[in-house]
């Protein structure tokens, strides 16, 4: 016979199946939100991961940007990935090589040494005992002599000059007492001569010799114990008594149809109202034709500023002309200078590059194919650079390198934003790669406007070569103790860096700066000075 529940295990039977519905529900629930939550923790996982390895490529990996040997030699065009057929040997006409089948070769053995160099001449002759032939008894004539040449180095010399001012009297007065006049210096009463002066600067800024090694130099070749203290404070003098000639050349280079922008870290130490361990910058600026017309000698430039505002990038940028070229890297605050000017803006599609390439290196060894998407992107970012080589190689003029942007340059960068396009939403912003997609979104106008004029520049590699001596040199000499400091160095970088891109001698400018200064009273006078200008001395 079945047992009918009564009513009361009816109604407990139901609430317990309430029950366990409910719990069932409360667990579906609870795994939902902790699936959710491991999926999470995934993604802030592989994120974590991707960024790790970035660090530690930046610190263990080769410093080199191509990837692998194909991509390497589509970046950087290398004739035989070009398929770029070798010239005949009878076309080759250098002096330095000779003919063997097939190819030419270098000669073996040294080169000669300049023969500009000072040369003493060393003898070296048989004893009078052996001028004698051993067959008839004859004397030994000359006949000729063989040469080699050896390079010398003469040490640092370190002198004193003494200046002596004559003293002249009446010999019936007293009244008639005169002193003859000394030659303006650009240091009153400084210690160092400006060939002095000239020497530790192009030390500091164009060798990269911080001045405690200086100072120690001088004590081991001139016996004499000048302390960096000195140097420094007579650095700083120099940088400020410079200031005139870098205005004019911050004139000149403002005037420049096409400027490259970029700007990089610097140390203060002793900043008012700031800790020593913050970041000052120095605002990089170059042109490689100044004036007008961009036809003028090639400037570069240094400034110094504790921030990367917008303010800053304002003031470091105005007077450019309007309507003017900005080659950048996708800083902001470079946009507003754009808006404010008028201004042609481009970015760098190495920059651009960079991220793709850190987004590949990101992916296991075993999955860097070109099938993965940054591959794909920096292929097509290699046949860009392709036609830019083969037009540097075929020396060809702005007209025919527009052209051949637009035929062949357009249809790449169509399927550069194409792929753009299509994965732009699908991938994690905050990966690497979704860091790459959307930097190259946001500057894609900017990227693809290099097309519209054989004179623009598809990079910002320029810049990044001017500014690499000073963050060459900063590696030694690490920080400037104060802000007076930092503005010298950058005007000192800014004569050198000018004088070097110009073929011009830079200890032998500086010198000659040095001592006209004192005698520069109008803008004529400072205009004068430009390193183009100056009549340089013996060396």
């Amino acid at each position: 016979m079945v047992h009918m529940p009564t009513p009361e295990e009816f109604a407990a039977l139901q609430q317990a199946l309430a029950e366990a519905v409910q719990s069932k529900n409360a667990l579906a629930a609870e795994l939902r939100v902790t699936t959710g939550e491991l999926r999470v923790t995934r993604t802030e996982r592989d994120l974590l991961q991707e960024q790790l390895n970035r660090f530690k490529r930046q610190l263990f990996a080769a410093k080199s940007e191509a990837s692998a040997t194909h991509q390497k030699d589509m970046f950087f065009n290398e004739a035989e990935s070009l398929g770029v057929q070798a010239q005949p040997a009878a076309e080759e006409t250098d002096d330095d090589k000779i003919d063997v089948p097939g190819h030419k070769r270098a000669k073996r053995g040294r080169k000669p040494l300049d023969p500009a160099l000072p040369r003493e001449v060393v003898r070296h002759e048989l004893p009078e005992g052996e001028r004698v032939c051993p067959h008839d008894g004859a004397a030994l004539s000359e006949i000729g002599v063989e040469v080699s040449e050896q390079l010398d180095i003469v040490p640092q010399q370190v002198r004193v000059i003494r200046h002596e001012r004559v003293k002249y009297a009446c010999p019936c007065c007293d009244g008639g007492m005169r002193l003859a006049a000394k030659p303006p210096q650009v240091i009153p009463k400084g210690l160092l001569t400006e060939s002095a002066l000239a020497w530790v600067a192009t030390s500091k800024y164009l060798d990269g010799l911080p001045l405690y090694r200086q100072a120690a130099l001088l004590g081991r070749f001139g016996g004499t114990d000048i302390s960096r203290s000195t140097l420094a404070a007579s650095i700083v003098r120099v940088g400020e008594a410079a200031q005139p000639v870098v205005n004019l050349l911050r004139d000149d280079l403002l005037d420049s149809p096409l400027i490259f922008g970029d700007e990089t870290e610097l140390q203060v130490l002793k900043e008012p109202g700031r800790k020593a361990q913050a970041k000052s910058y120095i605002w990089a600026q170059m042109t490689d034709g100044s004036g007008k017309d961009g036809r003028g000698p090639p400037i570069r430039l240094f400034a110094y500023a504790p921030s990367r505002s917008t303010e800053t990038a304002m003031r470091i940028y105005a007077g450019i002309g309007r309507g003017a070229v900005l080659m950048t890297d996708g800083y902001e605050p470079y946009d507003a200078v754009a808006e404010k000017h008028q201004l042609v803006h481009l970015a760098c599609w190495t920059h651009c590059r960079r991220y793709f390439l850190d987004a590949l290196q990101a992916l296991p060894k075993d999955k860097r194919g070109p099938e993965q998407l940054p591959a794909r992107f920096i292929a097509l970012i290699g046949q860009l650079y392709k036609v830019e080589a083969q037009a540097k190689r075929d020396e060809v003029t702005v007209q025919e390198l527009e052209r051949r942007r637009q035929e062949h340059s357009m249809p790449v960068l169509k399927d550069i934003e194409a792929l753009l396009l299509a994965n732009l939403h699908v991938v994690l912003p905050k990966s690497l790669l979704g860091e790459a997609l959307h930097y190259l979104a946001s500057q894609w106008t900017k990227l693809k406007r290099y097309v519209e004029d054989g004179r623009y520049s598809i990079d910002n590699n320029a810049q990044e070569n001017a500014i690499r001596p000073f963050c060459v040199g900063r590696r030694n000499w690490l920080f400037a103790d104060t802000v007076a400091g930092a503005h010298a160095s950058a005007n000192l970088y800014s004569l050198l860096q000018t004088c070097a891109i110009n073929g011009i001698d830079g200890y032998r400018y500086l010198r000659a700066l040095f001592t006209a200064l004192p005698a520069a009273k109008t803008a004529d006078d400072y205009a004068a000075l430009l390193p183009w200008r100056v009549k340089l001395g013996a060396p």
